[in-house]
């Protein structure tokens, strides 16, 4: 599998505008691909153009345009599943990915393409004492994976691409601005039009993200700057006692955005009204607070007509012993327009009532909601400590295999806050001992949702004198699917009957080199005297499922849809989605079978070239699915 190229994505879209600025030429690999000139575009920009040595308004560092590509540069990599480890893998809707997230992003970027609702990512805050990733420039992803030593014989990663930023480091700012910049740039691709992200950080980047953020997401998305309260101060703090952090959050598209609302919780309704059959309370028809005298708005100074007929105006009593009254009258201004009011008015919401000096002041009945009306109110930005994450855990596995843990009810939070729904997707790349995932579980238990997680992990090795190691945890990514494991079974069971149907689950996935071997993809750096010795184009090492999850990939069908096995004219077929993508990479596959499964009338259907029992097989195979295709048009695909 090769991801699909951002830049050529990029090219396409200039040649929509402009597309005498765009011509083809042959690629590395061979094959025709877009190219822009530049010196075209900028003519036809003209007066738009910055000169060189223009002074201009920017952000930049040392790599950023090398970052910038990495980013936009397609992978070979692919996703490999892992059922051993999974948790219902047939059914879950749920997926844990292991490995480093920036390719993992890039071999999801075109299944997920607008697909996210909420990205919540805790990355490394470059504190003067923390890991960040290497990524290096000058060598691909398959090089890398091509490096002796970067697995062992039972297939586990050893090399380890994550090295300590330390306040020494003369490219400290850099070198972390270098690793969060392609991976956000990469994450927005995923984020559906009215979807959202959510960014954990503290004082020692916090700046330089907004910055980032402001450039890859656009500044008119930036939605708040939320402020979390945790326990205590840090005893590391050098002046004053550091009790908060930052969450960035910007929306992908604000006008599509919809932030989500706290329902108002311990209001009473002391009132009843004999005529609605409810209870209400009231509140001034009156404004108060600032801006509320008739200078401050003219035309909501009117009068109403009180139960006696007499006309009573928005006025501010105030008392006063220099007044034969006892008070004096200042006058207001109403909540409401005339038309509103006279509304409010004609639907019985409004009682007059007299105050202590005889005079009729007029409220507004507030009644109460009826069952799916409750009364809402905004969010703030300022959070107050929830929970503790690390007593969480600790309740959870006896003992606290990760530091620094979120709480789930933060991100329980946070999943209100973004107003995530139904079968809405969630994904965190930074997913530690995945928080996020417990939070999802917990949601849906709570209301009923069916709101789905997507984790990513570098399998980070853990510290031989850490808690996690001696516990039996090697890496971060066996911690954070045994408290999935934990998680959901304690969510689950709390739930009682109400977590009947609720999903626990998780695929594993893990990042690995391409299925096919490197003839496949790189035929001009391949020797012609190994073809002899090659009778596949598939690697020896990848199973059925390898190759039915790489060609998910290719479709972009979703890796969490449903996989089921069938037996077709004495063969295996993998059936995805209830028929959706039909697969068969058995050996002796003829006619007979790929006729029966025809006669399903799949989307897709695939098979493998070298599983054909004849060349007979592939030669009449187009023109037995064309047999097949007048109720449904299939399409097919050969490894």
């Amino acid at each position: 599998m090769r991801s699909g190229d951002a830049a050529q994505r990029n090219a396409a879209r200039i040649a929509a505008l402009f597309p005498q600025c765009v011509s083809e030429r042959l690629g590395k690999d061979g094959k025709p691909e877009l190219a822009v000139d530049f010196e075209k575009l900028r003519a036809e920009l003209s007066g738009e153009t910055l000169e060189e040595g223009e002074e201009r308004y920017q952000f930049t560092w040392p790599d950023k345009r090398a970052a910038s590509r990495l980013a936009n540069e397609p992978t070979t990599m692919t996703l490999r599943p892992c059922r051993e480890e999974s948790v219902n893998f047939d059914t879950t809707g749920n997926l844990y990915i292991e490995g480093d997230n920036l390719d993992v992003l890039k071999v999801l970027r075109e299944t997920y393409l607008g697909r996210v609702k909420m990205i919540y990512i805790d990355p490394p805050y470059n504190t003067g004492n923390d890991f960040v990733y290497n990524d290096d420039f000058a060598i691909s992803s398959e090089e890398l994976a091509g490096r002796s030593g970067w697995r062992d014989e039972e297939g586990n990663q050893t090399l380890d691409p994550m090295v300590r930023n330390t306040e020494a480091n003369g490219r400290f700012h850099t070198d972390w601005l270098n690793m969060i910049y392609p991976r956000l740039k990469v994450a927005r691709d995923l984020l559906a039009d009215d979807g959202v992200i959510f960014i954990s950080i503290d004082d020692n980047e916090v700046e330089n993200l907004k910055k980032v953020c402001n450039e890859i997401f656009g500044e008119k998305n930036f939605v708040s700057i939320i402020n979390w309260k945790g326990r205590g101060g840090r005893q590391d703090s050098k002046y004053y006692a550091v009790l908060h952090e930052y969450i960035l959050c910007y929306a992908k598209d604000i006008p599509n955005f919809s932030a989500g609302e706290e329902i108002k919780e311990g209001d009473t309704y002391p009132k009843y009204d004999e005529v609605k059959k409810r209870n209400y309370k009231t509140q001034l028809l009156r404004k108060w607070g600032s801006n509320s005298l008739r200078e401050n708005r003219p035309n909501l100074y009117y009068p109403i007509t009180a139960p006696d007929g007499a006309e009573v105006f928005p006025t501010i009593y105030s008392e006063s012993k220099d007044c034969a009254l006892g008070f004096v009258r200042i006058q207001g201004r109403w909540r409401h327009g005339a038309s509103t009011l006279e509304k409010i008015i004609n639907e019985g919401r409004v009682e007059f009532q007299k105050n202590k000096w005889g005079e009729w002041v007029a409220y507004e009945k507030i009644f109460e909601p009826l069952p799916g009306e409750e009364n809402t109110k905004k969010y703030t930005t300022w959070v107050d400590d929830i929970s503790n994450g690390t007593d969480t855990l600790k309740k959870l596995f006896g003992t606290a295999p990760f530091d620094y843990a979120k709480s789930p009810e933060l991100l329980s939070l946070f999943l209100r806050m973004a107003d995530v729904d139904g079968e809405d997707i969630v994904l965190d790349f930074f997913s530690g001992s995945a928080t996020t995932a417990h939070a999802v579980m917990k949601l849906n238990a709570e209301d009923g949702g069916q709101r789905k997680f997507i984790m990513v992990q570098l399998p980070e090795v853990t510290d031989k004198k850490s808690e996690a190691h001696k516990a039996g945890y090697d890496n971060i990514c066996e911690i954070g699917k045994e408290r999935i494991r934990r998680a959901g079974r304690k969510v689950k069971e709390e739930a009682g009957l109400q977590g009947a149907g609720l999903d626990i689950g998780f695929r594993v996935l893990k990042l690995d080199s391409s299925n096919m071997e490197d003839v496949y993809y790189t035929p001009d750096k391949f020797d012609p005297s190994q073809l002899d010795n090659l009778v596949d184009n598939i690697k020896a090492d990848r199973s059925n499922e390898d190759l039915l999850f790489q060609v998910m990939l290719d479709l972009g069908i979703e890796l969490s849809a449903r996989v089921e096995r069938k037996e077709i004219a004495g063969k295996e077929v993998l059936s995805v989605d209830s028929g959706y993508l039909l697969a068969c990479f058995d050996a002796d596959v003829n006619e007979t079978t790929i006729e029966e499964m025809a006669r399903l009338h799949p989307v897709h259907l695939v098979i493998r070239d070298a599983s054909a029992a004849n060349d007979n097989v592939l030669d009449n195979f187009d023109q037995i699915i064309e047999t097949y295709s007048a109720e449904r048009r299939i399409t097919t695909h050969v490894l």
